[in-house]
């Protein structure tokens, strides 16, 4: 441990314990963890991205089931093809879910007009629902997700034009 001084007093701090929650912010691409032991707290953060969208907490959809009513709008063309060059990506690891609870309405579909900011789909990671949002206003021309499928950290998830 490394003495650091604090207010007047000396403060223990665990290095190596900071170290390892800096690594876990890049790798979770979380942009603050916090941790309490007694009366030591240890805190540690990053500034988000430019427009990061704000984690909203929605009833977790099971993986299992896909919601009814939530036809696959799945493009056999893969990630690759280069018509998706411009697609919102998946900012992190996780689960794609297209609605908010299991047969409800999906949020967005092919065809459907949206604004900017508005939810396409949920990426579930750690239990906490992060939406994903319209960078701008468009039409949804194809959706390259299923609902409740396992995605990967900047996956193409849904193309507006």
């Amino acid at each position: 441990m490394a003495d650091i001084s604090h207010n007047g007093g000396a403060m223990q701090v665990d290095v190596d314990l900071v170290r390892q929650l800096a690594e876990l912010l890049d790798t979770t691409q979380l942009t603050e963890i916090e941790v309490e032991d007694g009366e030591r707290k240890i805190r540690v953060a990053r500034k988000a991205a430019a427009v990061a969208a704000p984690a909203v907490h929605y009833a977790a959809a099971p993986a299992a089931a896909p919601a009814a009513g939530v036809p696959p709008q799945v493009d056999t063309a893969g990630p690759s093809a280069p018509s998706h060059a411009n697609a919102v990506r998946s900012p992190m690891v996780g689960t794609a879910y297209l609605a908010a609870e299991p047969g409800a309405k999906p949020f967005a579909a092919v065809g459907q007009s949206v604004a900017a900011g508005d939810t396409l789909l949920i990426v579930e990671a750690m239990k906490v629902m992060n939406p994903i949002t319209a960078p701008s206003a468009g039409t949804v021309k194809v959706v390259l997700v299923e609902n409740g499928q396992p995605v990967e950290f900047d996956q193409p998830l849904v193309v507006v034009e």
